[in-house]
């Protein structure tokens, strides 16, 4: 079985509602779904969701690399060969989500290949997750009430709070209320996307602590290297690092130097080669992790649930896998759900992803 084709097909879908947060806003998944073809007739699926103002990377780049540099390279390989073809992906230096939309679409060929589901060749610890939902900047009385409406409608009870805005009362205050509003049961963290210097985030930490907050994330920036030791040693609240550990040499760097003492992992950025690594390191170096979200589409976030619900460790808690539930549409012909706080993963061969020509076609944007 080889590779004869490779695919990256701009699409744009809008949301019915922008999420906002501190280091930009979203109001269209301009996204680049990724296909490999092989000459078996298999056909591998991802979705590469390019954030500019976090890795640098646009629709554009997105399409363009693929196109012109990782395609060429891949052609003729046997889709088992993932160490080659991170080799040779890896010539280039960045491009993270354009690489794990590669990666994933390869999995997706070798489940297929074999009649597996994914994730029972990834590990196959369980078929499902709880789902935590992201709410993004709003004043206090809106973020209550999508959260309220999240939790009554699916039944999730796990919140990430997007904070770091400036003043940071604003935050505190949706939090406060947000902690009223949900009672004590509920699971808040929250995510500076950092916004806020390591002074800022101390002092509203501290106003915070009355609220019970579970974990807090990227609070400042991510190259503020005393500063974010000093954060993590004099706080009580568990920090995880996100944009700051985006490859396992970066994971090693956070928490062996003091900056974090958990790990987000999103598929987005490290496919489920990179993700499996980071998974393993983490359980090495004794620190949580969570399943996080690049504000993904349907197809994005299945592949998170399938890596998620596939480890022991990235099970143990809430994922992000609902704010696809704000764009007006979507490129799969089923639907994911969302029921009573958990999303199931596909027991399909492969990643169980069929793309609805029509709506691709709908959708996509280059012609």
């Amino acid at each position: 079985m080889k590779i004869t084709r490779v695919e990256a097909i701009p699409f744009a879908i809008p949301y019915k509602k922008p999420l906002r947060f501190a280091s930009g806003e979203v109001h269209t998944a301009e996204h680049v779904l990724v296909r490999v073809h092989t000459d078996d007739g298999l056909v591998g699926t991802a979705e590469a969701p390019p954030r500019p103002f976090t890795y640098g990377e646009t629709q554009e780049s997105i399409v363009a690399v693929v196109d012109k540099l990782f395609a060429p390279q891949l052609l003729g390989l046997s889709p088992t060969r993932r160490e080659t073809v991170h080799a040779r992906l890896d010539r280039t230096v960045g491009n993270p989500t354009a690489k794990s939309a590669l990666d994933m679409a390869l999995w997706d060929i070798i489940g297929q290949s074999v009649g597996l589901p994914v994730g029972e060749l990834l590990g196959g610890f369980t078929d499902r997750l709880r789902v935590s939902h992201m709410v993004g900047f709003a004043p206090a009385a809106e973020m209550v009430t999508e959260a309220e409406r999240v939790r009554d409608t699916y039944g999730i009870t796990t919140f990430k709070v997007k904070v770091g805005r400036r003043p940071y009362g604003d935050d505190v205050e949706a939090c406060r209320s947000l902690r009223q509003a949900l009672g004590p049961d509920v699971e808040l963290y929250v995510d500076g996307n950092r916004g806020w210097t390591a002074s800022e985030s101390a002092r509203a930490l501290r106003e915070l602590e009355d609220v019970g907050i579970t974990f807090a994330e990227e609070l400042c920036p991510a190259d503020d290297v005393l500063g974010r030791r000093w954060l993590v040693a004099q706080s009580r609240v568990p920090f995880i690092a996100d944009e700051s550990a985006t490859r396992p040499a970066e994971v090693t760097r956070e928490i062996l130097g003091g900056s974090a003492t958990a790990i987000s992992i999103k598929t987005a950025r490290t496919g489920f080669s990179y993700s499996q690594r980071v998974a393993h390191l983490c359980e090495g170096l004794g620190v949580e992790v969570v399943m996080g979200n690049q504000i993904d589409g349907q197809i994005g976030t299945l592949c998170t649930a399938v890596f998620g619900a596939s480890q022991r460790s990235t099970s143990a808690r809430a994922a992000e896998l609902s704010n696809y539930l704000d764009m007006s549409d979507d490129l799969l012909a089923e639907p994911l759900t969302i029921q009573q706080g958990m999303l199931r993963v596909r027991e399909s061969a492969g990643l169980g992803i069929e793309i609805d020509p029509v709506k691709l076609a709908r959708y996509r944007q280059d012609g």
